[in-house]
């Protein structure tokens, strides 16, 4: 038997004789050192084991040794790229840093932040950095504020503080451009506001809001101390476009100094329950503000001269109009508004909304829909009885929305089914404390079908009968809507 060729033989061509030598003195090599280790004392299996070992790798082809070789390389060089990678990694920056970093935002970033945060938030933000108090004054989180003026001793509503207010005038009244006044019953949060009102002389509003929560405050107040307060915003505003003053004492001179610096830009007037002002003020704001495109006023001021001087070729599209029809003493007398008024309105602007608000007696509605209104949206606040009903079915055919708060003892179901044959764009119906047979509601639905998108019906209202009971009637209803209905529990008005 022959032995393999060892490694020096691979590289350079030998005898066989030279081989055969070198080989016999490799085995007496190793069997002199396998006699070494016997002899050595404490040499223990250990030594013998790694003295084996190293026999066998001798004895290994040389092609396994170089990619054992390769192997343990590769290794290495892993383990010492992962401690490169290690001693790479960035450190956590100092916590001063990172203060520095935020106190550094850009202004516009911070703007963006700060607007959505509400004012006590943003002004202990304020407090952080010298960069973040520049943002909390920055104009453009200035320009829409709403003063909450309630007393707390007299509301639980929370109030804007006064040293906010005081800082607000001296640094952004002039920045001031969409502002509103929450006021509560107390004559002091009314007085607060007309003090305010008198100091915003370097203003330029574009919307003002005076909004009472509980009763009209303003009207405690002696009428000149307001009017003189209100002067100063209409004289120094040159772009109001939105103004909502309701029940408040403006009169006729002081509509008139609003016309005189703001007719071109005036878009929405909101003035219900003004008992100071006259058919002929409101005239005068529509003769001369021709971009007034929503009005809400009491009936006591709405004429035919009103109407068409909004019908004007002047003017543009009216967009709504709100008409509050109510009752200050029983048995009140109402004017009556002709329809070539009314019809001259719809030629002007036929897509506009008319809405009324009806809080009368049952017999003073005798003025009320003899003939066609172009009413789109109808609210009976108190008991309507059914003649009246009758005549909005034959006469209100631009009706979208219909509320009856209360109504007598006997049933609606011929004023129902006249209103659902008549009024073709009716999409909304509120029933209160009436009363409807199951049968005829359901004819009703039958004809409104899909269009009716609300149907806000009290259980009372409905009286079973011999077709329909209470437990039927919500599936018969929903086959017809297209949707699963219920009555409702509370009016949802």
């Amino acid at each position: 038997m022959e032995w393999p060729p060892c490694a020096p033989c691979r590289k350079s061509p030998v005898t066989a004789q030279q081989a055969a030598a070198q080989c016999n003195s490799r085995s007496s090599d190793s069997q002199q050192q396998h006699r070494h280790f016997q002899s050595r004392e404490g040499g223990g299996d250990a030594e013998i084991s790694r003295g084996t070992e190293r026999s066998k790798n001798s004895l290994r082809p040389p092609r396994m040794k170089r990619r054992l070789s390769r192997d343990r390389e590769d290794s290495t060089s892993s383990c010492e790229g992962q401690t490169d990678s290690c001693k790479r990694v960035k450190q956590p920056e100092d916590s001063g840093d990172l203060l520095s970093n935020w106190a550094r935002l850009p202004q516009e970033i911070l703007l963006h932040i700060f607007q959505y945060l509400p004012l006590l938030d943003r002004a202990f933000a304020s407090q952080v950095c010298r960069g973040w108090n520049q943002a909390f004054h920055m104009p453009e989180l200035w320009r829409c504020f709403e003063f909450e003026l309630n007393q707390p001793a007299s509301s639980y509503l929370k109030a804007t503080h006064p040293d906010l207010i005081k800082q607000i005038i001296k640094r952004h009244s002039n920045h001031l451009q969409y502002v509103s006044f929450k006021v509560d019953s107390s004559t002091e949060s009314a007085e607060a506001a007309c003090d305010i009102l008198s100091q915003l002389v370097n203003c330029s509003l574009k919307t003002l809001g005076l909004i009472s929560t509980a009763r009209p405050s303003f009207m405690e107040l002696p009428k000149s101390h307001f009017i003189s307060a209100l002067t100063v915003v209409f004289v120094n505003s040159k772009s109001l476009s939105s103004l909502k003053i309701d029940d408040t004492p403006v009169d006729d001179p002081s509509l008139k100094v609003l016309v005189a610096n703001n007719s071109d830009t005036l878009k929405l007037l909101k003035m219900s329950s003004c008992p100071h002002v006259s058919p002929a003020g409101i005239l005068c704001v529509a003769d001369q503000c021709h971009g007034l495109r929503e009005l809400a006023l009491n009936y006591h001021l709405l004429s035919d001269e009103l109407l068409l001087a909004l019908s004007s070729e002047k003017h543009v599209h009216l967009e709504h109009l709100r008409i509050d029809v109510v009752s200050e003493n029983p048995g009140q007398q109402f004017h009556t508004i002709k329809k070539s008024s009314w019809d001259a309105m719809v030629r002007h602007s036929p897509k506009f909304n008319l809405v009324m608000y009806f809080f009368l007696y049952e017999d003073e509605f005798g003025p009320f829909f003899r003939d066609e209104i172009p009413v789109t949206h109808l609210y009976f606040g108190r008991s309507v009885s059914k003649e009246v009903l009758g005549r909005v079915g034959m006469n209100c055919p631009r009706l979208v929305e219909l509320v009856v708060c209360a109504n007598g003892l006997r049933p609606l179901d011929e004023e129902l089914i006249r209103i659902a044959e008549r009024c073709q764009h009716l999409s909304a119906i509120g029933l209160g404390e009436c009363e409807v047979s199951c049968s005829a509601f359901v004819e009703f639905v039958k004809m409104c079908g899909r269009r009716l998108s609300q149907l806000s019906i009290m259980e009372e209202v409905l009286i079973p009968d011999h077709k329909y009971s209470l437990d039927e009637i919500h599936w018969e209803v929903s086959k017809h809507l297209g949707r699963v209905w219920f009555p409702d529990m509370m009016p949802t008005w």
